[in-house]
């Protein structure tokens, strides 16, 4: 499907668009931050809104009910077109930008996009803000899930040897120097390469260019082609940047979410974790 706007957008492209009909500007911040200054007709959903927890798993998609409620509580649609905005003072907001981005297309708001250094880079160049409290009229979201985009523990285990596995956590976690708290093991999946999210940023919170994404993808993913790619991470935040990159920028068409990621396969002591070794 062709996107009536790019995935991601500058904070100039949103300030020459926030009068047009159709586009939503979600915050994601909590609430006291929206407060004290955001976009104007920005919508305040913070980001906890946005996942749950499962099964003792944390960052996981809600159900569907719940799911659409919220989407239809911010006035979307599917035919709406989405900004997401979030701090950017460090990679895990960035992540988690990326995660309602993700949850959205999820969701079947394909237009869906987010703000490129986020609400950091609108207050460093000065644009204008507000400190109402925005209320969106509520609608009745209706539509179909990708019920191919996540992906099971059972489901990753089948294709060890078979598809692309890409971690997105840290190489010291990948290799198992550091054991995550959310983590019963150290070490990463069997074949998984070591693709880390934070990379892909500038310090200022901006996406490196395209061809530095795409460089660095290649080499460790391949080429875009059919062949099927699975990433996971801690808990499912770094794989969301992943996600949201190959799918919506970088033209890879067969990329699945292991939402439970490492926090679900380490806790399952029958499945193997490899320690120090780069695959």
């Amino acid at each position: 499907m062709t996107r009536a706007i790019n995935p991601i957008v500058s904070a100039q492209w949103l300030s020459n668009n926030l009068e047009t009909p159709g586009l939503i500007v979600i915050d994601i911040r909590g609430l006291q931050e929206y407060q004290a200054g955001h976009i104007p007709g920005a919508i305040n959903v913070p980001f906890p809104s946005w996942i749950t927890t499962r099964n003792g798993l944390d960052l996981e998609i809600p159900d569907e009910v719940a799911l659409f409620k919220t989407i239809g509580d911010a006035g979307t649609g599917t035919g709406s077109r989405v900004v997401i905005v979030n701090k950017a003072d460090n990679p895990y907001p960035l992540a988690d930008a990326n995660r309602v981005a993700d949850t959205f297309i999820f969701a079947g708001v394909s237009d869906t996009a987010v703000l490129d250094g986020g609400y950091d880079i609108w207050m460093k160049e000065a644009r204008p803000v507000s400190c109402s409290l925005e209320k969106p009229d509520s609608v009745e979201f209706k539509s179909e899930v990708d019920k191919t985009m996540f992906v099971s523990r059972d489901y990753v285990r089948q294709q060890l040897g078979k598809a692309i596995i890409l971690d997105a956590r840290g190489a010291d976690v990948y290799c198992g120097a550091t054991r995550e708290a959310n983590s019963a093991r150290a070490g990463h999946i069997p074949g998984a390469k070591c693709l880390p999210a934070p990379w892909v940023w500038n310090n200022d919170g901006t996406y490196k260019n395209i061809d530095e994404l795409r460089k660095m993808t290649v080499n460790i993913a391949g080429e875009p082609s059919s062949n099927e790619i699975i990433i996971y991470c801690g808990v499912g935040g770094y794989t969301s940047t992943w996600w949201f990159l190959l799918t919506q920028l970088l033209g890879y068409k067969n990329v699945k979410f292991y939402d439970g990621s490492a926090q679900d396969w380490a806790r399952d002591a029958g499945l193997p974790m490899v320690t120090y070794k780069w695959e």
